[in-house]
């Protein structure tokens, strides 16, 4: 498997890409529009052909490069059904599988952060790979407080979902602001503050006392990125 973890540092988003190194076939995961001619010069130094791109949520932070990916070279744009985006190629439903040449990446809804979060996972050989959006951080959890967000969902979509992945996976953020780039879900059962609660209501108490400011681009991130980052 080709992989790669890029970063943008305004935004402090990961941006992964995956590709098949028999098809030539990649995807991208939350890229961000402002990095465009950086994402088309890697593809193109991979020689690889991009079939698809996703979206783990709308972005509240900074602006999709669905769209404009999707201009440049066809490729397939996927974003939660809950977004009830009208650009969006193909709205993805829970435990959908998107082909990326002889690999899949299977959708999980798991909603907390927004109504519309989504996970990606992906085995490849003996190894299971987690990229997890905004919903499981390293060592902390996505915000609950807009965009139909819900502690008690998010809890759901951790306890339930997400931690019950193998120990081993690799788990893969939406962002990270210590420079951290890569955990498990065995290490974040174990040292991540947020799920060292006993119960959901725990939980739900604990996401209502962080008390956050919105963020800075967030009036024009929402709507442009449900029209595909235009």
């Amino acid at each position: 498997m080709i992989f790669r973890q890029l970063f943008d540092a305004e935004s402090s988003t990961y941006t992964y890409l995956i590709g098949c190194p028999q098809s030539c076939q990649a995807a991208l995961i939350d890229p961000v529009k402002s990095q465009l001619p950086a994402y088309l010069q890697l593809l193109a130094d991979l020689n690889l052909s991009l079939v698809a791109v996703l979206d783990t949520h709308t972005h509240a932070d900074h602006i999709t490069a669905a769209g404009a990916l999707r201009d440049a070279t066809g490729a397939t744009t996927y974003l939660g059904a809950e977004a009830q985006s009208a650009c969006v190629s193909q709205p993805l439903r829970h435990e959908q599988v998107i082909p990326v040449g002889q690999l899949a990446l299977t959708a999980l809804h798991t909603p907390g952060h927004t109504d519309d979060s989504y996970s990606f996972v992906l085995t490849e050989g003996e190894q299971t790979y987690a990229f997890t959006g905004d919903t499981l951080l390293i060592r902390g959890t996505g915000r609950t407080d807009f965009q139909n967000g819900n502690a008690g969902e998010q809890y759901q979509s951790l306890f339930n979902c997400l931690l019950l992945l193998p120990d081993h996976t690799w788990v893969y953020p939406g962002h990270d602001y210590k420079g951290w780039t890569l955990s498990t879900i065995g290490e974040e059962k174990a040292h991540n503050p947020r799920l060292q609660v006993n119960c959901q209501a725990d939980y739900i108490a604990l996401m209502n006392r962080l008390n956050l400011p919105n963020p800075k681009l967030m009036d024009v991130a929402v709507p442009m990125n449900r029209a595909c980052g235009k």
